[in-house]
């Protein structure tokens, strides 16, 4: 006698769900954080080209930006190098600040 099998691919894709939203809620994650470290590199490298021209660095770094990273960076100018921390976008803080990304750029400052 055959078992009957009917409804058993639904009871196995329930199951997996979760499984499959875990890994695209990390996959996600990990494309906002990648995403994250472009702007900074961006922002850090505007904010050396403005240093080098005589210019406001944080201002310039800040500006390369998106609005939603106003929150969430954080620039630092020290002599000719300058530091952008960016906080990638996520749902869960905890899961943001150890995703932190960091990028510096270096230029002679405008006499």
């Amino acid at each position: 006698m055959a078992a009957d099998s009917s409804g058993q691919a639904t009871i196995e894709l329930v199951a997996a769900l979760p499984a499959l939203l875990l890994a695209a809620l990390v996959a996600l994650q990990l494309l906002a954080a990648g995403y994250a470290m472009t702007l900074a590199d961006g922002a850090a490298e505007a904010g050396a080209l403005a240093l080098a021209a005589g210019g406001s660095a944080k201002g310039a770094a800040r500006d390369a930006l998106p609005g939603w990273a106003e929150e969430r960076v954080s620039v630092v100018v020290e002599g000719g190098r300058v530091t952008v921390r960016l906080r990638p976008p996520s749902p869960f803080g905890a899961v943001a600040e150890s995703l932190v990304v960091t990028s510096a750029a270096s230029a002679r400052p405008a006499r």
